[in-house]
């Protein structure tokens, strides 16, 4: 093959639609080359088709098997070890990567390398919180959100299953759960993706709704307190774990929190009992003396 053909391959593979003029101009031969060049890509079983029309050209399926990985030994051990990380997050989007490539790709490997890779396996572990719910909807809403799609779903809060049509923004996962923000109306709200119960898309779309990376850049506008906490020694090395608290100093953290979030701070600090003090706000201070009052109550008499 040359390496015109080789170079199409590429272009092909990386556009959704092309036509043979433009692919004339781009190598600066004629369109009947170019037309060669195609049926011949096309015979040896390369994943292209035509459209007829004015608009028509070619196209890449869109479930195309790509080209073969080209991986060197050190890469095919570190994809492998990405591969055991991957196993430990549920419900991963396109979740048959990780079969695909632990079977089908592994048994392609030279022996030596697969070898390689089994005593890898015996001496490395990756030990992570499994805080399992079934999230079975991760694919079909960053599917929705990539192409900005409304979608429709059953949410189960604490008190009741209600129905919500929004456009999400995309899917993060963090501390065990798969979460969505999500923008309903005016405002963006946060879902848990384990508590959906139903997803169906609306086939309503919107270009203007941002990105999941737009909407984390975007600054929060909410009215805030700032915090300060003082935490005992063994305190200090518990909050060095914690994703929020983790920048405590000299046995001290200081940060905005925003007001509506201070229940779920409040709850936050009872987890580290008398290895931490809120010296500030008051508010805040409060709401922790409540629970640990409320906790106290439970074993009076």
């Amino acid at each position: 093959m040359n390496e015109r053909r080789l170079i199409m391959m590429r272009i092909i593979d990386s556009r959704k639609k092309f036509t043979a003029r433009e692919l004339a101009e781009r190598f600066n031969v004629s369109v009947r080359t170019i037309q060669r060049d195609l049926d011949y890509l096309q015979q040896i079983g390369f994943p292209l088709y035509s459209e007829q029309g004015a608009h028509g050209g070619y196209r890449a399926l869109e479930n195309r098997i790509l080209p073969p990985l080209q991986l060197t030994r050190s890469e095919a051990l570190g994809l492998f070890l990405l591969l055991e990380i991957l196993e430990k997050v549920p419900d991963f989007p396109f979740d048959a990567i990780r079969s695909h490539l632990a079977v089908q790709y592994y048994g392609s490997l030279p022996s030596d390398v697969q070898t390689n890779i089994d005593q890898m396996r015996s001496h490395i572990s990756f030990r992570m919180i499994q805080l399992y719910e079934p999230a079975p909807w991760t694919t079909e809403i960053l599917e929705a959100a990539i192409t900005k799609q409304e979608i429709r779903i059953v949410y189960r809060s604490a008190k009741r299953e209600k129905e919500h049509k929004l456009y999400p923004l995309g899917i993060y996962f963090e501390n065990g759960y798969w979460y969505m923000p999500a923008r309903n109306e005016d405002k963006v709200l946060l879902f848990r993706v384990d508590r959906i119960q139903n997803v169906k898309r609306t086939g309503t779309v919107d270009l203007e709704v941002p990105s999941l990376a737009e909407w984390m850049q975007t600054p929060d506008n909410r009215e805030t307190a700032e915090v300060l906490l003082r935490f005992s020694p063994f305190g200090a090395r518990l909050a060095k774990d914690d994703p929020i608290f983790y920048t405590v100093t000299d046995g001290h953290w200081s940060g905005p929190v925003p007001m509506e979030e201070f229940p779920f701070t409040a709850r936050k600090l009872i987890r580290f009992g008398p290895d931490v003090q809120v010296l500030s706000p008051p508010p805040l201070r409060d709401m922790v003396l409540q629970l640990l009052r409320d906790s106290m109550d439970q074993y009076k008499e």
